[in-house]
């Protein structure tokens, strides 16, 4: 089994963790019925539809 020569420094192993684990904003998309921002694959808060049809009944 390979064994490394010599310990990963800190500011190595900080520099690769800081590029994969970001906090990145959730990505957002647009209700195709009434315009407004929801998450992808999600019924939309605002109208509660799906995928053109009505899942949830809105006040």
């Amino acid at each position: 089994m390979a064994v490394p020569k010599r310990k990963t420094g800190r500011a190595v192993t900080h520099a690769r963790r800081s590029a994969n684990m970001a906090i990145r904003p959730a990505p957002r998309s647009v209700c195709p019925q009434c315009g407004a921002t929801k998450l992808p694959h999600y019924v939309c808060a605002n109208c509660g539809t799906y995928n053109g049809r009505e899942v949830l009944s809105t006040e």
